[in-house]
């Protein structure tokens, strides 16, 4: 990760403009694994810590990655990736797949300097409301 995180980039307004605009990326899950990110995008982005509030991070039964939904004083910690360009956006939506829906959020940095807004991936599977349980933990998944 890196200690100074590079001028925030802005998420693009219009559809016309996506495709050659950068994008923030909230990472929350396995995609904080370098090794995990580099074999999706060929290059790993710059990137920093950061929160995201107002939201928890669940385990899902059965899986070995989380999910996230709104909770209020609740807060996420992960990291935002910077200078994510429109195909590798697409490359993170084939990976989430159809259970996480794509959402604008504010996160703050880690070191209280800033906020800005990124994309993240929120759970959107409802059909089995058990699947969401407890905390999840990067170091120890399972």
């Amino acid at each position: 990760m890196s200690s100074t995180a590079p001028s925030p980039v802005v998420v693009a307004a219009s559809p016309s403009d996506q495709s050659h605009s950068l994008h923030n990326v909230f990472v929350y899950g396995s995609l904080l694994a370098d090794d995990v990110v580099r074999v999706l995008l060929k290059r790993i982005p710059q990137s920093s810590s950061a929160v995201l509030h107002g939201y928890q991070r669940f385990s899902v039964r059965g899986r070995v990655y989380p999910a996230i939904l709104p909770v209020e004083n609740n807060r996420v910690t992960g990291k935002v990736l910077f200078g994510i360009t429109k195909p590798e956006l697409d490359i993170f939506d084939i990976f989430e797949d159809v259970e996480y829906e794509r959402s604008v959020v504010e996160v703050s940095l880690a070191d209280g300097s800033e906020k800005l807004s990124a994309l993240t991936y929120v759970w959107s599977n409802n059909r089995d409301p058990d699947l969401l349980y407890g905390d999840w933990n990067f170091e120890m998944p399972f």
